[in-house]
């Protein structure tokens, strides 16, 4: 029998209409629920009610982000519970209320989801603010958003009367979940026991650290020193990802390359790989799902059958291609740009807008990307993605992206979508014709976006970083940039492979041999699209980390 599991995360994608997530952690964490119910395991998640959302993005004219709320109407979308809850912050009882949303499965499974939620009359206006926003502005507000997730995690399972035999931590952000357990009376070896952690960053700024006065001011001194007997007070300060180390019996990178950078950031802890995946279903567009559905019955349930795509005929391929490619132009065109063509070679780029993903890479030469594009008939580059409202750099790589598109001519069109989220990224990977991704190494550690466009046979250009050093089947599922993996970034390389590999290989096989570009897109979808997805991630799960 399958163990049964509580699975906490910040944030989690569960409707493009509902708010809850960020970008890439939150759509994993959908995904891994959307998996789980398919396979009918005994899982629950606990999350937080986010009214304000993360932000609703607005790009202006000069590539300047404007960041609104995201107001939306939990009591349309989610069921109430009747359990209340506290949690002591400092000085403050915090009372909390919890909401329900049921991810269901394709064979009838279904998935709880809990969402906590502080905006009740009892609390004064302070407390009631924090679950308001993902990812709260300030240090105080973002640990107290870490508390409701792990102490009032804890309180609701206690609540509504669910015992699990594993806690999985999705990233540190919920770590706090032990303290809830010590306070309970549980020691720690047997919290190691029931705790499993995935972390999900190499880039420093991404693993939440909090300073003594703090913690102290959010958690109280009692807990502070608790935390400091295990190990988590780092320095002066409270490292979230070190107690979740702490506390975890099995941890985990999200590819094989994210591990072994795992290891050397946490020399002697043992660090396991488990690739991310796609939910299948989820993210196959319509005209693939209609081709899938004729030719290899039972895709859904058994996402591994897509291996046997390489017996689909490539007229067919292409037509799917060419209904997913008219799609997405419809849409840039219902958004005031009615320049895009199906008829030209398009390049999709589409992730948070942060420094090391390096979206600004493909403009490095301006009038040599102007001879590549005039040489086969012109490019086109749609962007997606927003910036953290705190990083400046960030908003500054969408700014220089969009000064890059106002000044390049005409044989190179681009756009910036605003407001990238689950239903465009859908519509997004699977009518480009090439998936574009140029982070620095090693920062990346996995990636999802390329495995979603591999599903609709969409090949990857990348830099050998995260999921595509196990995906890349040079010119076959796509294409590197650079050839070695464990190289440190060379920008001036990278962007001269880039473009050589666009004019020599990418170019002249989609314009002169369109058979050979439709085999690429089917070996893309026979082999990643068959292997990267949640299913198999959530299997490896349940044998190598929630299984004693």
């Amino acid at each position: 029998m399958n163990p049964s599991v509580a699975y906490f995360s910040m944030e989690i994608a569960l409707e493009a209409s509902i708010p809850t997530y960020a970008g890439g952690l939150g759509v994993l964490a959908g995904d891994t629920l959307r998996a789980a119910a398919d396979l009918e395991l005994p899982m629950i998640a606990v999350t937080l009610l986010h009214r304000s959302g993360y932000f609703t993005q607005r790009i202006g004219p000069e590539g300047v982000q404007y960041d609104e709320p995201a107001r939306w109407s939990p009591e349309e979308r989610l069921e109430p519970l009747d359990a209340r809850l506290e949690v002591h912050l400092g000085d403050h009882r915090v009372r909390l209320r919890a909401w329900r949303y049921g991810v269901e499965g394709v064979r009838g499974g279904a998935v709880p989801v809990y969402l906590l939620d502080s905006d009740v009359p009892e609390n004064g206006p302070d407390c009631r603010s924090i679950t308001d926003r993902l990812y709260g502005d300030g240090p105080v507000a973002r640990l107290r958003q870490e508390a409701v997730l792990g102490l009032g995690g804890i309180a609701l399972l206690e609540a509504i009367g669910v015992e699990v035999d594993v806690h999985h931590l999705n990233e540190g952000h919920s770590a706090l979940l032990a303290v809830a357990l010590l306070e309970r009376g549980e020691d720690l070896e047997a919290i190691r026991r029931r705790c499993v952690f995935t972390t999900h960053t190499p880039v420093p700024a991404g693993h939440d650290r909090f300073a003594e006065e703090t913690v102290r001011e959010v958690l109280g001194p009692g807990r502070m020193e608790r935390l400091r007997e295990i190990g988590a007070m780092v320095d002066g300060s409270l490292d979230m990802t070190r107690l979740a180390l702490a506390v975890s019996r099995r941890v985990n990178g999200v590819s094989l390359r994210h591990a072994e950078v795992s290891r050397e950031m946490f020399p002697g802890r043992e660090m396991d790989a488990i690739t991310n995946g796609v939910h299948v279903a989820t993210w196959v567009s319509p005209p693939f799902a209609e081709l899938f559905d004729r030719r290899l019955p039972g895709w859904r349930e058994e996402s591994a059958n897509l291996r046997h795509a390489i017996g689909i005929e490539l007229d067919e391929v292409e037509a799917a291609r060419g209904a997913a490619k008219r799609n997405l132009i419809e849409v840039l065109h219902a958004r005031g740009r009615p320049g895009f063509s199906a008829d030209r070679f398009t390049i999709g780029f589409a992730r948070r807008a942060t420094a090391y993903k390096r979206a600004d890479l493909l403009f490095g030469d301006l009038d040599r990307l102007r001879s590549i594009a005039a040489r086969h008939g012109g490019l086109q580059v749609v962007y997606g993605g927003k910036a953290h409202p705190r990083d400046e750099e960030g908003r500054a790589m969408i700014r220089r992206v969009v000064e890059a598109a106002r000044g390049i001519g005409d044989d190179v069109s681009v756009v910036w979508l605003e407001e990238y989220d689950m239903a465009l990224a859908g519509i997004l990977v699977a009518g480009v014709d090439l998936w574009l991704n140029t982070p620095r190494k090693p920062l990346e550690a996995s990636g999802t976006s390329g495995m979603k466009a591999a599903l609709n046979g969409v090949p990857s250009l990348s830099v050998l970083d995260g999921w595509w050093i196990e995906g890349c089947v040079d010119g076959m599922t796509g294409w590197a940039i650079g050839d070695d993996p464990r190289a440190p970034s060379d920008p001036a390389g990278e962007l001269e492979s880039l473009y050589r590999t666009l004019d020599e290989e990418i170019l002249p096989t989609w314009r002169d041999r369109p058979e050979a570009w439709a085999a690429v897109s089917r070996w893309s979808i026979a082999l990643n699209g068959s292997w990267f997805t949640a299913r198999r991630m959530l299997l490896q799960y349940v044998q190598r980390a929630y299984s004693r």
